[in-house]
């Protein structure tokens, strides 16, 4: 199925491991992973494309439904976009599926919310395993009382506390409208939903709980950190590893199933 009459954009929901990569963005003489989907794009359709995602992931930060965007230079079918880039790609990038938005759509202005998880290996000894994909934490965690924390980041707040120092004209506020932490065996997972974030918010929000399931960080600490309003103040940043953005929702997101690859409804995966 060619491109429908008139201009529009395709959109790809991507899923990639993060390790060998200097974040999504892309930098000069750097492995990124929007250098290496925009050189797959012109394998496949002879044309430089300049692509948009939903998030610029950092270094080693994984996703497993990161969503990009195009406006296309050749009417190629959305099958092509999976098959022939997936063809042209490294293992370590895939694309999931693709669809056609109109020319107006901007896959970060139209994001109504992304959702991030946080993977905690807590057990004392490594995993081969989980290496790239957990951060090990081998003292025993108290997930009630991270739980409890956790949810103490729903609504909206000034999150400086738990973000990279910033320059003062950056705004702070953010509304966190999901929080929350389990454990599974071994594993503790750690999922916040919200519209945006600021830079290392998740993984400086995970370090902060990782002291309050501990037992060095209370539940009264921790609340009074969120509110202090202090840039950076959460300096307890966990590696990048564990962290891999699930999902991304937009406005008109996804489209009707006829304009999609293979005719079916696109969900983005999770991870």
């Amino acid at each position: 199925m060619g491109s429908p009459s008139g201009p529009r954009r395709v959109v790809l929901i991507v899923e990639y491991d993060g390790t060998p990569y200097y974040g999504f963005q892309l930098q000069p003489d750097r492995p990124t992973v929007q250098g290496t989907l925009e050189q797959a794009l012109k394998g496949l359709t002879g044309h430089y494309h300049r692509i948009a995602a939903a998030s610029r992931t950092d270094t080693g930060v994984h996703a497993a439904g990161q969503v990009v965007s195009l406006l296309p230079q050749t009417d190629l079918p959305l099958s092509a976009y999976v098959g022939g880039l997936n063809a042209r790609l490294p293992h370590t990038i895939a694309v999931v599926s693709a669809f056609f938005m109109p020319a107006g759509f901007d896959v970060r202005r139209h994001a109504l919310s992304r959702v991030y998880r946080y993977t905690i290996l807590n057990r004392r000894t490594p995993s081969p395993l989980w290496r790239d994909r957990a951060a090990l934490v081998r003292e025993p965690l108290d997930t009630v009382a991270m739980a409890a924390a956790a949810r103490l980041l729903e609504g909206t707040h000034d999150f400086s506390a738990f973000a990279r120092p910033q320059e003062p004209h950056v705004r702070t506020v953010r509304t966190m409208d999901r929080a929350e932490l389990c454990r599974r065996e071994e594993l503790v997972f750690l999922e916040i939903e919200g519209r945006s974030f600021l830079p290392q918010q998740v993984r400086r929000t995970a370090g902060a709980l990782v002291l309050v399931g501990s037992g060095r960080m209370s539940r009264q600490q921790f609340e009074a950190l969120l509110a202090s309003g202090k840039p950076g103040a959460a300096h307890w940043t966990l590696p990048p590893q564990g962290l891999c953005l699930l999902r991304v929702s937009c406005q008109g997101f996804p489209p009707e199933p006829s304009s999609s690859a293979l005719n079916e409804p696109v969900e983005p995966r999770g991870g």
